[in-house]
Formats: C-alpha cells, structure tokens, sequence
C-alpha cells in the first residue's frame, strides 16, 4: 500500500483488491462517497435488518451504505443498477479504512446483476416496466429533506417499503420464500430512489441518515426470551383448549362451518373458492391494485361475484380493514362484500360483481362515451356514498383511497365505491388522527401527504379530482402529481375567467351538456381541491351543490325529450296529410 498517500484519498475499494487479489479492476468509483468506517465494528455487533429488507450487521451497515451510494453513481451514468457476477466479484476486498468490512464477510455477494428478477434490472427498464412505483418513490423521496426532514422522511420510507412489497407480490410465489430476495428488492429500491439525486451530496446524506429509520435490531437475548414466553402460552393455552373440548364436545352442526365470526359474511372453504375462480377453462382477471389480483368467479348456484386474492406480501392489513369494515355497513353505492375465506395462509374476500367495469375504463374508451346525464348521477351517486361513511353513527369514516379505477358500475351504470383496504375509522371524538401516509399519487391530498394527518377533507380532496377527470374526460387512469397539478390549475383559470369553458369539457360530449349546471359542479369540484382542508367544502355540501345540478339536468332531459317527441309527432302528422293529398 502506498505510505505517502495524504489521510483524505480514500483509495476505492478496486484499488485494493487488484493488488491483493489481482484479479478484474472494480468499475466503482468510492472517491465522491467513501466508505465511512464505524466504531460498531470494535464492540460486540448486533445483528440487524437494514433497510427492513437485508439481514447484516451493525458493523456492516456503512458498508452497504458505501455499495449502494456507488451503484446508484454507476446507473447515473452507465443505467446498468447492478455489476455483473464477475465485475462485483472484483470490488469483493475489504474497504482500506476497515479490513473486517468486504462484500464476503457481510454477506453482500448475492447482489450482482441477474442473480435474481429483483437484480435484473436496467435503471431504464424498471422506470418503464414499473412506472408507477418509480412516480410514487421519486416522488415522496423528493428534495425537501432540508426544509421538512421528518415529514420528508416518512413519506420516503414509506414509499420505499411499497415499492418493494410490490415487487415481491410480482414474483413467483416459490421464489419469495427465498429470504434473500426480500434484501435484494430492498436494495434495488434504494438504488433507484438514490439514482436521480446521487450528484447531490447533501440530499445523498439526508436521504441515508433517514433510511436508518428503517433499521430493525435483532437481539438475539430478547428473542429467545420472547420465544421461551410465546411457546409456554402456547402450551398452557393447548392444555386449556383441550380440557375444554374433552369436557364439552358437543356436535356441531355441519352448517356451522360455513358461517363467518363476522355478522352478515359468509365463511367459504378454499376450495369453494378455488372452484369459483376456476368457473372456465382459464381464469378470468378483472384487475391488479397493489393489496391482490381481482377474478371473475362464479359461485356454484350461478351468481356471478368478483373474488379478490390478497397478496401474501401484503403489509396494510386489506383482509382485516375491509371484513371488518364492510361487514357492518350496507348502502346502495357501496360494493357489498358477500364472505370471505382465510385458509392455510391464503386470504380472499368475495364480493358482488359489477359487470359494467370501472369509471377510468369508460373514459378510456374511444368508441363511445358517457353522456352528461349519466356523468353527474355518477357524481351524484358517489357524493351520497361518501356522505354515508363521513356521518357514520360508529364515527367518520375516511375512505383514502377515491380514484377513477375505485369506482364500479353496475349492468344498470349505477356507481359502487370498492377497495377499502386503505379505509379508517375517526373515533366519535375525533376530528383527525395521525397515521401512515396512503393512497394513490395524484389523488392523495397534498395536506395529509405533509403532515400524515387524516381528516375527511382527505377524502374531499381524491373526490375533486375524481369530478375534474369526468368533466375534463382527462383519459388518465393514474395520475402523478404533474398530472394532477395540470388539471386543477386549468379548472382554476376556467373559474377565474382565464380560459374558457369549452377548454375544459370533455370534447366528446360535443356541447351537449347544461353550461350553468356544468360550471357549478366545476366550481365546487376547484374548491374541493384547494391546497389548504380549512378552503374544502364538506361532502354535504358537495352533495347539495351536485345533487342540484342533477335536478337541472332530469327537468333538462325532460323538457328536450318532450321537445323531441313533439317534433317527431308533427313531422308524423305532416306526413300522414301529405300522403293523404
């Protein structure tokens, strides 16, 4: 090694192991940020979960600070995320500043290019392929650490963990079982949040101290204490179970295993479950949303029911929050959940089937298009929804997660509110509460995504975009905060006289539409939107302003058609006399 180097040239990592080793140069660059050694590598080292994702050290924790800091270099200007097997095998020496830390002895040698399908990625490919998670990471790990870390902060490792989840829901299910894999996807989301801003040495220290948030200690003391403690309730809690059942076995009635432990649900087997799904000869998907993968299924007396199946991986508690939620609530603009199933580590819950799809598909299509009438009952319909759950008896019920692709329509265009995995329960007392931030990008209310503090004026908010999207017909099934920003700032300029009107209605309607009922609800919906929740009306409000506008439009509909008959009966006359001339 050479002496004369001064104490601040850190010599990269390849330096050294092609001296040492002399094999292949390590095309990592550790000078703009060297490996920084730690004091926990000379006391006891206590195992941790970094990142809640890759099981290592606390001596090691830098070391992959170090790696993934210089990967993250690396895609910024070759997009490659990882090295191949041979290149990272070359960067595999110790650090020069702290020999006991190697890619080797901290257990980092799985995480080369295609050693699994979370580490076969392209920095550009994953922003193509996976374009959603990349908008909501880059996103909520944006450049406000300076001006609001903690805030900042939660928002980023929150959506760091998404991420993942959502990239281990989307592999095979025999390759989650791989523990490893849980850190390379862990590490892959890292890097790719990290790429963007990498040239910016003050964002790359903030953004690592809070990623330290994330770190889980595993004291190996407290868990087999923990284990010696769960294991002996175990045993007295067998020993209870069985004196009870010896000294009570009664018959139970075969119908009882069907019943659920929730009032009103029906508990199916998997196999009935199985069997539904299974109804064709292929299974039929309806869609894919980051909790599971919703099927066409038909139960064995013919009724047609949509199945969701819940991913393993899933970590905001969907199965729970809907059975729990949806169990107690019944109203006509709300999906109504049938049973559910909870069996052998699968979850499902089965609900009833709206045949006529999603909003956003409607919008989507080019062949035909909602008429006006039809659009604000839509409206009309999803306001008295969510006006139910926020003046629910039991507390306000928040919804958080109101989009176009949430909202079903039945065989008869009725509107149905669904998906309430993300939903919460304000107590009678309680205004607000604060809890993790979720939702979707775009229609997340920008209040709730700073502060984590949930209100119902949430809910408003997603509601407001929601109405923009249809008035607009804004063919836009998930939004970013671009996208978002766009809209509402042209529906602020049509109100303040800045554009016109015509800018904002959907084209496809071709004018055929009531202009004052329309500028109402534009209205209402810009006041929904506002930045601030003290600027929001409540959705009572909201319904009164629209359910208004839907008594224009039926006296609207009934005055042209009669105007139409009327026309249709005269040219009839007129015609009866010319023939009889």
């Amino acid at each position: 090694m050479d002496l004369t180097k001064k104490p601040n040239q850190i010599e990269p990592c390849a330096v050294i192991c092609t001296r040492k080793y002399k094999i292949h140069s390590c095309p990592l660059d550790f000078t703009q940020y060297p490996y920084l050694p730690s004091g926990e590598c000379i006391r006891n080292q206590e195992n941790i979960n970094q990142w809640d994702s890759f099981s290592t050290t606390t001596c090691c924790r830098n070391g992959l600070n170090a790696l993934s800091q210089a990967l993250a270099l690396n895609a910024n200007k070759t997009d490659s995320l990882f090295l191949d097997e041979r290149q990272w095998q070359s960067c595999s020496g110790p650090f020069r500043r702290q020999q006991s830390v190697s890619i080797d002895s901290c257990g980092f040698y799985d995480l080369y290019y295609g050693s699994s399908e979370c580490s076969s990625f392209n920095y550009s490919t994953f922003k193509r392929e996976h374009h959603k998670q990349y908008k909501f990471l880059t996103g909520n790990c944006s450049d406000q650490f300076s001006t609001s870390f903690e805030k900042t902060c939660m928002s980023c490792t929150n959506a760091i963990l998404e991420a993942r989840d959502e990239l281990l829901s989307q592999i095979d299910e025999a390759d989650t079982k791989d523990m490893s894999l849980r850190g390379i996807c862990g590490v892959l989301v890292v890097i790719v949040a990290a790429v963007e801003h990498i040239g910016n040495a003050s964002w790359v220290s903030d953004f690592y101290r809070c990623l330290h948030a994330l770190d889980i200690e595993q004291d190996s003391v407290a868990q087999a204490l923990i284990a010696i403690l769960v294991a002996a309730m175990a045993l007295i809690l067998v020993v209870v179970l069985i004196k009870y059942v010896t000294r009570k076995r009664v018959p139970k009635p075969l119908e009882g295993k069907n019943m659920s432990a929730w009032s009103g649900l029906y508990r199916f087997s998997k196999p009935e479950i199985l069997n539904a799904i299974h109804f064709s000869n292929h299974k039929v998907c309806l869609g894919t949303g980051s909790a599971g993968r919703v099927y066409k299924a038909v139960l064995p007396s013919g009724q047609v029911v949509a199945i969701k199946h819940i991913y393993k991986s899933n970590t905001s508690d969907t199965f729970t929050r809907e059975v729990e939620g949806l169990s107690r609530i019944r109203h006509p603009n709300l999906v109504c959940l049938f049973g559910c199933c909870n069996e052998d580590g699968e979850q499902y819950l089965v609900y009833e089937y709206c045949p006529n799809g999603n909003l956003a598909q409607h919008l989507l299509k080019r062949d035909t298009a909602l008429t006006w009438e039809k659009r604000v009952k839509i409206l009309r319909d999803c306001a008295i929804a969510l006006k139910f759950l926020h003046n629910n008896p039991y507390g306000c019920i928040v919804h958080r997660d109101i989009k176009l692709t949430n909202i079903l329509l039945t065989d008869s265009m009725e509107p149905k509110l669904s998906d309430f995995g993300l939903a919460k329960m304000l107590g009678m007392e309680e205004s607000k509460v604060f809890t993790d931030v979720r939702g979707t990008l775009g229609y997340m209310d920008p209040e709730y995504m700073s502060n984590a503090k949930l209100t119902s004026a949430s809910d408003v908010y997603s509601f407001g975009i929601v109405i923009l999207q249809l008035l607009s017909g804004r063919k836009v099934i998930e939004l970013d905060i671009d996208a978002r920003d766009q809209l509402t700032r042209k529906a602020k300029d049509v109100i303040m006289g800045k554009r016109p009107l015509t800018d904002f209605e959907d084209p496809r309607l071709n004018g055929d539409l009531n202009i004052k009922d329309f500028k109402s609800i534009l209205h209402i919906a810009v006041l929904c939107v506002a930045r601030s929740s003290d600027g929001r009306p409540t959705i009572d409000l909201v319904f009164q302003e629209i359910d208004e506008a839907w008594k224009h439009t039926k006296l609207y509909m009934n005055t042209r058609n009669e105007k139409i008959h009327s026309s249709v009966t005269q040219q009839s006359k007129t015609s009866e006399v010319m023939f009889s001339v």
